[in-house]
């Protein structure tokens, strides 16, 4: 029943003989040499000219302002969350359709996640339940979002980008404007993907990435903040330093900061990275192509995303029909040595959060008994 998908995807990773995976990393151009440089210079921690070469370089790509590079999109997260003033007693709104590092961050921050659900075509979060939430549930009480139920503030709300694919990001910062909360974009799967010409993490206040191994851009470790506010950036930019003040030879701080700086070992092998990265978009758009081509000819349904966005296909992403087909495809695939993955399960049934609030979550549910993630690496 599925040896076209089989034969496809064997066909595609022609070099590769044995497993296939989800994605993996690639190197082809300066990457060892960046590293080979960073190592010869001494400079392999946070301080190094590769830190400073890998944030410009993303200011270029995206366009925002402001870049700082961290150890990780959790960091990045957590330090966009601090930097707002998320704090103890705070509600922060987000989906249960993510990576679980989305809601960890908010709880490092000693704020609560509220689950809300997601949309079908995008598999972010859906700004009709955003609206609903907020009108049933939350009065302006001196310009802050208090939730009726709790009586605490809702100070930021989080959405994903999932797989690469923008949501309704526009949309989602005008009802949350109303309501002067502010946006975090959950952007760290999204390098490349744009909503409407402007790239990912620049609509909302903030937006974060992640470099992991998996990613589209990989530095091993790594993440990143963006944003186009130059005063916020130059401030996360201190909080993610261990908020040390300039000086030749004392050692100052004068606030609780954060050791989150991208180390320039790393920085070395991103900037590597990032001068590849127009053809490693080109291509996952081509092999998006290629898939949704594939499927057209069968009951799967392929999850493209918007019109007049660009997602950058991190995790190319099918919908099976039902939860035992899905069950079925994961088997066949997996025992023919094509990696193939279900959604993660709703962070509102992780046991640290089966307490926070959440909505009926009803798109989440249909999603995670139907989603399969399928190889979407570049080829070597």
């Amino acid at each position: 029943m599925f040896e076209f998908f089989i034969q496809f995807v064997r066909n595609y990773y022609s070099q590769i003989d044995d497993y296939i995976p989800l994605h993996s990393p690639v190197f082809r151009g300066n990457e060892k040499k960046y590293v080979i440089d960073a190592i010869d210079s001494t400079y392999v921690s946070s301080v190094g000219a590769y830190v400073d070469k890998f944030e410009e370089g993303l200011r270029e790509v995206t366009g925002a302002k402001f870049a700082v590079a961290t150890v990780n999109g959790t960091s990045a997260l957590h330090a966009s969350l601090h930097a707002m003033g998320i704090q103890s007693g705070d509600e922060v709104i987000t989906q249960a359709l993510s990576f679980v590092a989305t809601a960890n961050a908010i709880s490092y921050s000693g704020a609560k996640p509220v689950f809300l659900d997601v949309d079908l075509d995008t598999l972010g979060l859906s700004p009709l339940a955003l609206h609903r939430f907020l009108k049933n549930n939350v009065q302006l009480v001196d310009s802050k979002a208090i939730n009726k139920l709790t009586n605490s503030q809702i100070k930021a709300i989080v959405p994903m980008h999932t797989f690469g694919i923008p949501c309704r990001i526009k949309e989602i910062v005008e009802i949350a404007n109303e309501y002067n909360i502010i946006v975090i974009e959950d952007a760290a799967e999204s390098l490349g993907s744009t909503s409407n010409l402007i790239h990912t993490g620049r609509i909302g206040k903030l937006g974060i990435f992640s470099f992991n191994g998996n990613k589209t851009l990989t530095s091993g470790g790594g993440g990143a903040i963006i944003t186009d506010d130059v005063q916020l950036g130059k401030r996360l930019k201190h909080l993610t330093t261990t908020a040390k003040i300039p000086h030749q030879w004392e050692y100052n701080h004068d606030e609780i900061g954060y050791n989150y700086r991208m180390p320039n070992l790393n920085a070395a092998l991103a900037c590597g990275q990032l001068e590849n990265l127009a053809d490693f978009l080109t291509e996952k758009r081509a092999l998006a192509a290629k898939y949704i081509d594939l499927f057209n000819k069968s009951n799967i349904q392929v999850v493209r995303g918007l019109d007049g966005d660009d997602p950058n296909f991190w995790l190319n992403t099918i919908l099976l029909n039902s939860k035992s087909e899905r069950d079925e495809f994961l088997k066949y695939t997996n025992e023919n040595k094509v990696m193939t993955r279900p959604a993660w399960n709703l962070l509102n049934t992780l046991p640290m959060y089966t307490n926070s609030i959440s909505d009926s979550l009803e798109n989440s549910y249909w999603l995670t008994d139907r989603l399969v993630n399928i190889p979407s690496g570049i080829k070597k």
